[in-house]
């Protein structure tokens, strides 16, 4: 029987009616978190441009086709295959490129595609011209942010994941202060107004200030609810449960493509995408706070409360206890009829009754192996953030309709997690991570023999290393985990995290490398994922292992049999495993 607060699980059900209705109600929300994260993916869309044309244009002529208007001009126009000439009522002639524009001197009356003569060069002072037939309105369009100014687009992004990584640091911390219920609230009613906001800003700087807090709350959310599911579901199913919320960002990939699709209007692609998710609102108020953290802070009454309420909800009846989930722990009951005062005790003492002395970030690098261990898992972390989003952001790059291609590297996320899931209760944590970041690599290296003509078959090797890097990044969080011991797990995750985080914030400047040759961003996923995956084979095997307590416990992972080899099933290192950060797509 397992003793503590894991106890509630075996008396009131891991995944029962209670936790079910909890766990699809807050994973709905996270839903959200995937749109805002991958929306700039159409709201900068850049579509065809030139200098702005002068008035009364007459004839257009691009090589070898001519037509009467720009309009009649762009399904044959490329940018790098030479100007456009264009030809007034005034019998003037000039020559359109992306960032200039040229006056023929003395042309004379023959519109010819090439002139030899003298030309007046101009910058594009009266603006730009856009083909309006793919592209309706986008941030692009509505703010000039071409030429000298297109920094400025692809600035956005990366300022989007700086607001990731700071919500991160911020929300985490205070969930652990004000519990997680408050801060769901918070985030789903702030990514709400924000993403509303994010609509009506008038100029490009309350844009991108609008779009940093939405990144903020959005990854608030996302860091909270991983606890929330977490500790609210039982050992037996935390693994699914834990992996499953990354299904739900994948859904939001996969409605911004719909939508993108659509609706090609950015402010009003903005709005829908805001209120697809907005039901939740009128649910997330009712959520409970977490056993775990009630019972951590000595709220007893509100604890017994809430494990009433999942009895009766589950069909079972209400006999469990706070006093004896506390006395399973080894604490204190609580005073009958007086809440339990909240704070921390005195001091922390280990087996021996001497106060622990305080880790840092020193003591994951103890020892030759665990500076080893360290550097491959911060490895893992960061090609699992990194390949995640050049795949995801770059994949309308890789030809053919961009839209579908976006769709699907949200959709081969969903049986990525169900693989990951299976694999890794039964073949083990490290023979389901290497072999997937080794795929990745393999998939994304062969991309460089695709013929230009094949965009079918880079698409499905694109595809497949989205598929592979999502099963590292989906299970390098509980493997992370049972790498480490108590005393420094969290640092560990959280150093982990820190990396991860780093990732997300690369990978836009990763993507921008598609300037250069299309595949650049995937080859350079591919090649870091298959070093990773090859050093992945040094970290010892964890399925069938106990949660070590010290570091020379942990340190002697992989060194000798496994306990747990005879094990199917639940392994006994998920068994207890009450987790204190969460994996977030930063």
């Amino acid at each position: 029987m397992t003793t503590g607060v894991e106890r509630l699980f075996d008396e009131l059900g891991h995944f029962k009616r209670y936790q079910a209705c909890l766990y699809f109600a807050a994973v709905f929300q996270a839903i959200s978190c995937g749109i805002h994260y991958l929306a700039s993916v159409f709201l900068v869309e850049t579509p065809k441009f030139l200098c702005n044309a002068p008035d009364n244009i007459t004839d257009v002529v691009f090589g070898n086709h001519s037509a009467t208007s720009l309009r009649d001009i762009w399904g044959a126009y490329s940018p790098g295959g030479g100007p456009v000439v264009v030809r007034t009522a005034a019998g003037e002639q000039w020559e359109l490129s992306r960032c200039q524009r040229a006056l023929r001197a003395d042309a004379g009356d023959q519109l010819r595609y090439v002139f030899n003569g003298n030309k007046t060069v101009t910058a594009c002072a009266t603006g730009f011209v856009y083909d309006l037939s793919e592209v309706h309105q986008s941030i692009v369009t509505d703010w000039d942010l071409v030429c000298e100014r297109e920094w400025l687009a692809k600035l956005t992004q990366p300022t989007f994941m700086l607001g990731v990584l700071i919500g991160a640091l911020l929300f985490g911390d205070i969930a652990d202060r004000v519990g997680r219920r408050p801060i769901l609230m918070a985030t789903s009613l702030c990514q709400f107004v924000f993403g509303v906001v994010v609509a009506f800003t008038g100029n490009y700087y309350f844009f991108v200030v609008m779009r940093f807090l939405l990144a903020m709350v959005s990854s608030g959310y996302l860091v909270v609810v991983f606890v929330y599911v977490t500790e609210f579901t039982g050992s037996k199913v935390r693994t699914w449960t834990s992996l499953h919320v990354h299904a739900a960002f994948a859904v939001g990939i996969m409605v911004v493509a719909l939508v993108g699709y659509l609706v090609r209007v950015w402010w009003l692609y903005q709005i829908i995408l805001t209120l697809s998710t907005s039901p939740f609102l009128l649910f997330c108020w009712k959520l409970p706070e977490t056993p775990f953290y009630l019972l951590a802070k000595g709220r007893h009454r509100q604890a017994q409360t809430l494990l009433d309420n999942m009895a009766s909800l589950n069909g079972l009846p209400a006999t469990l206890k706070v006093s004896d989930l506390i006395e399973g722990s080894g604490e204190a009951a609580p005073v009958v009829g007086k809440e339990a005062q909240t704070g921390a005790t005195a001091s922390r003492e280990g087996p021996s009754g001497q106060a622990e002395r305080k880790m840092s970030i020193l003591d994951l690098f103890g020892s030759c192996k665990m500076a080893v261990r360290t550097l491959v898992c911060w490895a893992i972390w960061f090609i699992g953030s990194l390949g995640y989003y050049v795949f995801s952001l770059g994949s309308v790059n890789l030809g053919g309709n961009q839209y579908i291609n976006l769709f699907l590297a949200g959709a081969v996320e969903i049986p990525s997690y169900l693989v990951a899931c299976y694999a890794m209760d039964r073949v083990g944590r490290k023979k389901t991570c290497a072999p997937a970041l080794l795929l990745s690599g393999v998939a994304c290296m062969l991309i460089i023999f695709v013929p230009g003509d094949i965009e079918v078959l880079a698409i499905v090797l694109s595809m497949t290393g989205k598929f592979a890097v999502a099963i590292a990044f989906g299970l390098i969080y509980l493997y992370t985990c049972e790498l480490y011991p108590t005393v420094i797990r969290s640092l560990a995750v959280g150093s982990g995290s820190m990396m991860c985080r780093v990732g997300s914030v690369v990978a836009p400047f990763c993507v921008y490398l598609a300037d250069i040759w299309t595949y650049m961003p995937q080859l350079i996923v591919g090649v870091l994922a298959f070093i990773i995956g090859i050093l992945t084979m040094l970290l010892p095997e964890t399925l069938g292992e106990p949660l070590t307590s010290t570091l020379e416990e942990a340190e002697a992972l992989g060194s000798k049999p496994s306990k747990g080899a005879a094990k199917s099933g639940s392994t006994a290192a998920e068994e207890g495993l009450e987790l204190k950060q969460p994996h977030t797509k930063a």
